[in-house]
Order: structure tokens, then C-alpha cells, then sequence
């Protein structure tokens, strides 16, 4: 007789019985355990169930056993539980409060109501197979129709106590309720109801339980009742099943409490037995059971053409204005904190700059970051700066540049609407900060983008519905809303980025969700750069689309952006000429660039503005003594001396033409220049310096990886492996052995053989082809049972093919502690 493989765990759900039959199960043929219902699967089936819940192939089980303890404990159970719909969810619940092992038809019940006691039929019928069908799937319920079980965990995590209320708003059961009540007032309540006494606590437990799941002896009860009852039990019988009473109740409490149909769970509260609320709700474990899923229908129509014109525009905008935000940030970035992330003050900074609230400001941020556009340059008195992959970007055609956006956003975890609120610590969260990482985001943004697509080409859903679908397929269990905010998010996001227009899904962002190229659909949709500009006399030029790039870049730095749109115009300054100037231009490239790009003549304000601000520019220079300022006009010098503004910058007179200063060469200039002068900064070998756009980058830096909701999906290759595996190790740890007559066996626990019994063992298997059960340790002392069919013994090596690793291996004769044959049946 052979024997089953004891694990020593207290939960025996993963225990393969000890006795078995040919079946490798029951008499009848149904599973005795988790086990034995697994071992039952074909490999299609176990290949479902870790591809749904992945976290059971880290590591690879050894065995079926292994697979049904690790199918148990409560992390995974968590996490599956976490990923049911909401009617799987409901099944589950009411599971958990039915009787263990329950049959089907009492769980349908539970789910549709007793006979004639509900209203038109909502599906749950219909929908409870499907249902079933995901719990057992997912190895949450075993057992045949008659026997539903769920897993131990599982049941321990939504059946309902005192500290953890279920969502079905139930109460524990009469036995449950009176475990602690005393034999005397449990014969007190049995005699109140009209039952015969009992002569132990049992048996009268069970007459009150007999009395309450009795539809016809449980009304003429409550008929007796005093009509204020009916109230008390109204306020309790959809939950919570819990209420404080006063030493001196009401006569209703009192008559309910004195009757059992409420048990006392303290001194100061009683609480509605099971059996009792059941029968009141007819038979419903939950309230409203959801067996479909809510539609998303279309809320508005609109015209394709009109979706995409609107999304592309969006675009355009997203790449104007990130390209904004990191050349904001090339000269001097901001700061990073020294628990990482921007503060709070460069953020509405940089909000102001792009002339955006904070929140959107934030997402821009977030999204140059994810991109790899933005990053640290891990200086000592590190800043953010530009990547030098933002220079490789700003070459790429734009539709190529807003791919590189949407791919960078849509995998993400990074959530940039968390940033300013606290976490569970109190501290605020900071954009850029380590914090920001939400593992469900990714799912949740491609989940919203499909429900869209479902949608015919240019209709948008209503945002109530979509959010209602969502909390549908993904219910939430505590209190937290992420899910609700994320998909909230995902809708606005989406909108300012482009990938839908007036809330439908554009063309290109059906092409991004599919895993297509969208920039060739999109391309079409963008207007042609241009490379012309018209100068007006009020000291503007209005760029009537976008810009090519040397004309763009070199725009932004002659001049400020005044206002965006379909055209953006641009304001000269004396500010934004002398910036030009500090680039290294003349004003005769000034001119002679506005004359070549203009498409109108360029007006004598602007020529006057170029020709009196270069007349200036460079007359001072700045260098470092800490630092100094020097000119040919030593009267200059002298009214700068005595300008009263001067007195921070603690300038002294070294020569006619030369003045210290105790400040930074870069405060000085900022200084002088905020006195209306237009100082140039030198070299040490008196040249101007000259302000490059490009000045600083950081040093090569890949994108942030997303942070991984659990263990990823394994990919087919993986999971035949793991179910190979799986199946070789079932079967050496389950094959029938014939036992060695030489030593005696402990049920469970490995042979002992000898080195000679050992060797005498393989050779005769090598000789005879047969398949022998070895225990093996291996160089690290992990022991393990495999099943090996020996072809070569030699060298004190046995080589052969191992069933359990499914390929020829060779082991050491000396590591091998124990070797049997296979019974008869099993070779």
C-alpha cells in the first residue's frame, strides 16, 4: 500500500490524503483537498491559473503540493482576491458565510434568493456558472457541486467577526453567537421559543439553528413579535448586524434578546445571529448583487475628423510645452532635495513659467522626467537638468517626438496627482520625489484607454459610467480610492496630451493603446513648421504656426513669449536683446536674421531696440577677483559707485577703469543688469563669454523604470517549464515505491539505503531499462525525490534520464541516501 506525502503544515487544504486510491482520490472521485483538485487539472488549466495569479511561480513549485500551500497563504490569497470582479467577489462573500462544504444550490440562494421571495431576475442566475468558473480557476474554491469549498484563507479573510465586518453586513452564526453563553440561558432561550429542553449545549444550539433556518417555523415566530421588534430588526438586518443596548432594555429588544433572534456579543451589545438575518432578507446574502458588468455607453457623438483635429492640437501643444519646461531648466535648474524631489517653491515657479496651475505643472514635470528628458545631474549640490537625450529628441520630427511622450506616459507608475498630499507618515509628497510610484496606475490608464476604444470612433463616454465600470471590474476592499483617482486622472492627462480629443479616443491613440507606431497617423493631422515670422510695430512678431527649429530656438532667445495659440507671438525686450547678445550674436546677425525670416519689413522700433541695446552691451566687464567690473569710462564707473542700489554689490575703486566687487561674478552681473546696465561677462583672458543654450546637460541617464505591480506575467515558454516541472516532481513525489525488505520504513519520510544496496539498485534498473526513486542531496544540501530511468553506471556516477527535471542529468552515487524501485503499476 503505497503512502501520501505528509507536509507537516497545519492548513490541510495542500495535504494529499494519506490513503488513496488508483483515482488518486475519493471512493466517489471527488477531491479530497486543494491538492488533489489541482493534481486533477489538465496542464492547459494549471497554466491558466499562474498566469492569472503569477506570484505562485516565484519559485517554481516542486510539486502539486507545493503549488496548493502556496496557493493558500495570505499573501496570494490577497492578491487574487483583489483581482476578482465584483459578482466573482459577491460569490466569494457568500461562500464564506454558507455552510463549509456548501452545495450549489444553497449558494445560488444565497446569491438569487429563497423560492417566490425576489422580484424580476437581475442575471445572477445566469452569471453564478462564470463566476464559479473564475473562483475555481484561480484556486480560491475546490470540491465538487455538491462540496464548494473555499480555500481556508480565503474564508478566514471575508467571513464576517466583531473586528472585521463583512460586506454582506451578516453576523456570525447562532453557534458562533453563543460560544461563550452559558448552558442556563441557552435552556432559557430554548424553553422561550417553545422547543423541548436539550441535556447538553449542543443539541440545544442545534434546535435553535433547526428553528431558524425553518422559513415556516421562523414566521410564526417572528409573527408573535411585537411590532416594535420588526423595527429594531429592520435597523439590523442589511447591517451592520451590531447594536449597543442599555442594562435596561425596551421590552422590543428585550423581547427579541430573550427569544434568540438576538444573542449578546458584550455586556453592553447584542448582534443579529446569521440564520435570523437570512431569513429576513429572504435567503440574499448582499442587498444588490451586480452579476454584469455596467455599460459604458456613448454619452456624446462627435465627427472623427473633429476628435483627431482636436487631439492633434492637444499635441502639438504638449510638445511646446515641454519643450519649454526643459529649456527652463538649462542653465540653472532647480535644487534637488535632500530626500529627493523638487520643492515646493520651484514647482509654482516653474508653474508660473509655463503659466499653468501647479497640479498641470506638475505633470508636465513628471512627464519629461518618465520620458528621460529631465533628470539629475548627481553633482554634489545636485540640480535637475536637461538629459542629452533631449537634445536627440528635439531633433526627431514632431509626431516622432509625441510618440516618444505617450510611450513614456502610458507605462508609467509615476503619479504626478499625488504630489502635495502626505503620506502615511505626514510627510509631503514632492514631484520627482521617490514616493510618487503607484504600481496600479499602468493598468488602470490602459483599462480607461480599452473601455474608450470599445466606444465607436469618435464617441466619449460619460465619466460616472467609465468610473462606475472600473470599480465594477476591480472592487475596492478598503478605503482607499486610488483606483477611482487614477482613472480620473488618466481622463484629464489623456485630454492635455492628445491622445483623446473632446473625450473620445483619437486614431493615434487607438494606434498607441495597440501597440502601434502613432506618429505616422498622427504626422498628417500637425500643421508644417514654418520659416517665417511677421514683425509688427509694437515691437511683437507673430509666428503663424510652428516654427522650424533654427528659426524656433533662435526666436526664444531674441525674444519672450508673449501668448500661445494657433500662433504664438513673441515681445522684443531690452532683456531679450542683450540675452541674444550674451549668446554670442552681433547686432548685424540680429538684423541681418529678422530681414531673412520676416515676411514684413522689419519696423524701425525693433532696429532702433537692437541698435541701442548692443551700443551698451559689453561696455562693462564683469570678471572674478571674487569678481570685477571694468570700462573705458571711468565715469560710468563712477556713477555706478554712486548709484545707492550698488551698496549690496560692496564695490571699491582699484583703478580709473576698474572696480572690485566681495560678490560672485554671476551676482554681479545679475546686479548691474537689474541697475539697467547691460554688463558682458569675460574670460580670464579678457574675451566675452558667451551663454550657450546647450551649457549644461547631465550626464548620460536612462529613463525610470516603472515599478511592477507584483511579479509580471510569464511569458508560454515559462509556463510550459513551470508546468513540466510541476509534473515531473508530482511524480516522484507521489510514485508508489516498493520498499526496501533490508530496513524499516517511516511513512512519509525517506528510504536509507546502503552505498552496496544503492549501487546494486541502479545497475539492475541501467541493466533492465526500468525507472527506480531516488533521494538525492545536492552540493548545497538541499534534498529532494526524483524518479530516474539509470542507462549508465560508472565512475561512481549514475547518468540517466530524470523524469522530474524532464532531461538526462548525472548524479554522484554517494550523494544519492536512499533508492527503491517503482511498484508494478507504476512502471
Amino acid at each position: 500500500m503505497g503512502t501520501g506525502r505528509l507536509t507537516g503544515r497545519r492548513d490541510q487544504e495542500a495535504t494529499v490524503p494519506e490513503a488513496r486510491t488508483a483515482g488518486g482520490s475519493g471512493g466517489n472521485g471527488a477531491p479530497r483537498s486543494l491538492a488533489e483538485a489541482l493534481r486533477a487539472r489538465d496542464d492547459a488549466a494549471l497554466a491558466a491559473l499562474l498566469r492569472a495569479r503569477p506570484d505562485l511561480l516565484n519559485p517554481v513549485p516542486g510539486d502539486v503540493t507545493q503549488l496548493a500551500t502556496r496557493a493558500g497563504t495570505r499573501a496570494s490569497v490577497v492578491r487574487a482576491l483583489e483581482r476578482l470582479d465584483r459578482f466573482a467577489l459577491q460569490t466569494a462573500e457568500a461562500l464564506a458565510v454558507a455552510p463549509d462544504p456548501c452545495p450549489y444550490e444553497v449558494l445560488e440562494s444565497l446569491l438569487t434568493g429563497e423560492e417566490g421571495t425576489t422580484g424580476e431576475d437581475n442575471g445572477a442566475r445566469a452569471a453564478l456558472p462564470r463566476a464559479l468558473g473564475t473562483l475555481r480557476d484561480q484556486a480560491l474554491v475546490w470540491g465538487g457541486e455538491d462540496r464548494l469549498r473555499l480555500v481556508r484563507t480565503a474564508r478566514e479573510l471575508l467571513a464576517p467577526s466583531a473586528q472585521r465586518p463583512s460586506a454582506t453586513g451578516l453576523g456570525p452564526t447562532v453557534a458562533e453567537a453563543t460560544a461563550g453563553m452559558s448552558p442556563t440561558r441557552i435552556q432559557e432561550i430554548v424553553a422561550a421559543v417553545g422547543l423541548p429542553a436539550t441535556h447538553d449545549p449542543v443539541s440545544a444550539v442545534n434546535a435553535l439553528t433547526g428553528l431558524f433556518t425553518d422559513p415556516e417555523r421562523m414566521s410564526a415566530l417572528l409573527d408573535e413579535a411585537p411590532a416594535e421588534a420588526h423595527q429594531v430588526l429592520g435597523r439590523l438586518v442589511w447591517g451592520p448586524p451590531y447594536g449597543e443596548v442599555t442594562p435596561n432594555p425596551t421590552p422590543p429588544v428585550r423581547w427579541l434578546r430573550d427569544h434568540g433572534l438576538l444573542l449578546p456579543a458584550s455586556a453592553r451589545t447584542v448582534v443579529l445571529p446569521r440564520e435570523v438575518a437570512l431569513h429576513l432578507r429572504g435567503g440574499l446574502a448582499h442587498r444588490d448583487t451586480a452579476p454584469v458588468p455596467p455599460p459604458v455607453p456613448a454619452h456624446r457623438e462627435h465627427r472623427p475628423q473633429l476628435v483627431d483635429a482636436n487631439a492633434a492640437g492637444q499635441a502639438l501643444a504638449a510638445l511646446s510645452t515641454i519643450e519649454e519646461l526643459v529649456k527652463s531648466w538649462e542653465h540653472t535648474g532647480p535644487p534637488v532635495l535632500r530626500a529627493g524631489g523638487l520643492s515646493v517653491r520651484d514647482l509654482k515657479r516653474t508653474a508660473a513659467t509655463l503659466d499653468t496651475p501647479e497640479q498641470s505643472a506638475a505633470f508636465w514635470i513628471e512627464l519629461a522626467y518618465a520620458a528621460g528628458l529631465l533628470a539629475g545631474d548627481g553633482e554634489v549640490d545636485e540640480r535637475y537638468s536637461p538629459t542629452p537625450a533631449f537634445d536627440d529628441w528635439c531633433e526627431l520630427p514632431p509626431a516622432e517626438r509625441w510618440s516618444v511622450l505617450a510611450s513614456a506616459w502610458l507605462p508609467a507608475t509615476r503619479t504626478a496627482g499625488l504630489a502635495g498630499e502626505q503620506d502615511a507618515k505626514g510627510r509631503t509628497l514632492s514631484v520627482l520625489g521617490p514616493e510618487l510610484d503607484r504600481s496600479a496606475a499602468p493598468e488602470v490608464r490602459r483599462r480607461v484607454l480599452e473601455l474608450l476604444a470599445d466606444l465607436s470612433e469618435g464617441a466619449s463616454p460619460d465619466p460616472d459610467a467609465l468610473l462606475d465600470r472600473l470599480a465594477w471590474e476591480r472592487p475596492v476592499r478598503n478605503a482607499s480610492d486610488l483606483r477611482a483617482r487614477l482613472a480620473h486622472w488618466t481622463l484629464t492627462d489623456a485630454e492635455v496630451l492628445g491622445v483623446t480629443g473632446r473625450g473620445a479616443l483619437s486614431t493615434f491613440g487607438r494606434a498607441l493603446l495597440e501597440h502601434r507606431d502613432p506618429a505616422p497617423l498622427l504626422a498628417p493631422l500637425l500643421p508644417e513648421p514654418v520659416d517665417h515670422v511677421l514683425l509688427q510695430a509694437d515691437l511683437t512678431a507673430v509666428a503663424p504656426g510652428p516654427l522650424r527649429r533654427p528659426l524656433g530656438d533662435t526666436l526664444a532667445v531674441l525674444a519672450d513669449v508673449e501668448s500661445k495659440g494657433g500662433a504664438t507671438v513673441y515681445r522684443f525686450t531690452p532683456g531679450s536683446v542683450r540675452r541674444a547678445l550674451d549668446a554670442g550674436h552681433a547686432a548685424a546677425d540680429l538684423h541681418a536674421f529678422l530681414k531673412e525670416h520676416s515676411r514684413t519689413p522689419v519696423p524701425q522700433p525693433l532696429a532702433y531696440l537692437i541698435d541701442d541695446v548692443a551700443r551698451r552691451h559689453g561696455h562693462l566687464r564683469v570678471g572674478a577677483a571674487s569678481s570685477y567690473v571694468r570700462c573705458d569710462d571711468d565715469a560710468m564707473l563712477g556713477e555706478i559707485l554712486a548709484d545707492k542700489r550698488s551698496a549690496g554689490l560692496q564695490l571699491r575703486r582699484l583703478a580709473p577703469t576698474v572696480l572690485a566687487a566681495q560678490a560672485e561674478p554671476t551676482a554681479l552681473l545679475e546686479g548691474l543688469r537689474a541697475m539697467g546696465y547691460a554688463p558682458a561677462a569675460e574670460s580670464l583672458t579678457g574675451d566675452v563669454l558667451v551663454a550657450r543654450a546647450d551649457a549644461h546637460r547631465t550626464p548620460p541617464r536612462s529613463a525610470p523604470v516603472p515599478v511592477p505591480d507584483g511579479p509580471p506575467v510569464p511569458d508560454e515558454t515559462l509556463l510550459g517549464a513551470a508546468v513540466r516541472a510541476i509534473r515531473a516532481g508530482d511524480l516522484a513525489a507521489t510514485a508508489v515505491r516498493k520498499e526496501p525488505a533490508s530496513a524499516a520504513v517511516v511513512p512519509g519520510e525517506l528510504p536509507r539505503t546502503s552505498a552496496a544496496e544503492t549501487l546494486a539498485t541502479v545497475q539492475a534498473a541501467a541493466l533492465t531499462g526500468s525507472a527506480v526513486w531516488i533521494g538525492y542531496v545536492n552540493a548545497d544540501g538541499a534534498a529532494s525525490q526524483r524518479v530516474i530511468a539509470p542507462v549508465r553506471v560508472e565512475g561512481g556516477f549514475v547518468t540517466g534520464y530524470d523524469h522530474t527535471a524532464d532531461e538526462v542529468r548525472t548524479y554522484a552515487l554517494h550523494r544519492i541516501t536512499g533508492v527503491a524501485e517503482l511498484a508494478d503499476d507504476q512502471v
